[in-house]
């Protein structure tokens, strides 16, 4: 049991110390996962966005979802679904969707694209995996940089989910894998959501850190 996000970061990026050399680069999947990758970015001393996907929620019944679409386009469907919702019906909550992915990559990049991932290691970080949909799209969207790999790392998720993540990317962490397993929140005393203002606070927090990090490391340089 992990008191909040923050605390799961933590731990989570004492799991991932083994990437600390190989400068990777951390994207979080808003709105929870930002808390828990700044706490992994900041520990590992590395290069922390974001990456954008949403779920697609039947129109009768948005909270069920057929399926996830990221930010570039990369779509991921539940083969179950195919059968139960029509094109047109697709295509209408997908627009619906990418109005709402791009109004989230104006406020939380300001309006800039992903970094660039080719040949880097690539943290992809949630604060838990429950039916995986946006961070199967998230996954596929990355794929199309060529990083030298991809991590998945989360403080929670389901057994058979950890299979399927093992035969998508290169390596998965995972901290707590609880059985039975009903919901990420189940694994937090503090499982608040977070607000648009939240999310940007912390990345302008980084942001921050950043660039004074930059700056004394060039101060060193020039020392040398």
């Amino acid at each position: 049991m992990f008191k909040n996000r923050k605390e799961a970061g933590r731990y989570l990026a004492m799991d991932l110390e083994n990437y600390r050399s190989q400068n990777p680069v951390v994207l979080a999947i808003p709105r929870g996962g930002v808390e828990v990758g700044a706490e992994v970015a900041s520990h590992l001393e590395c290069e922390f966005s974001v990456v954008i996907a949403r779920k697609l929620g039947y129109l009768l019944n948005p909270e069920a979802a057929f399926g996830a679409i990221a930010e570039d386009g990369s779509l991921f469907l539940y083969p179950h679904a195919r059968g139960k919702i029509t094109k047109e019906e697709i295509h209408a909550v997908m627009a619906a969707e990418k109005t709402e992915i791009n109004r989230q990559i104006n406020v939380y990049r300001e309006g800039l694209p992903v970094m660039p991932l080719k040949n880097r290691v690539l943290i992809i970080v949630d604060d838990g995996i429950a039916t995986g949909s946006t961070l199967f799209a998230a996954i596929e969207m990355c794929k199309k940089q060529d990083p030298e790999k991809i991590v998945v790392a989360a403080p929670v998720c389901g057994r058979e989910m950890i299979r399927t993540l093992s035969s998508k990317v290169d390596d998965v962490i995972i901290l707590d894998v609880p059985e039975p397993y009903f919901a990420v929140s189940q694994v937090y005393e503090e499982f608040e959501g977070l607000s648009d203002n939240e999310v940007t606070r912390i990345l302008k927090k980084w942001k921050s850190h950043q660039a004074v990090s930059s700056i004394g490391a060039s101060r060193s340089a020039i020392m040398e």
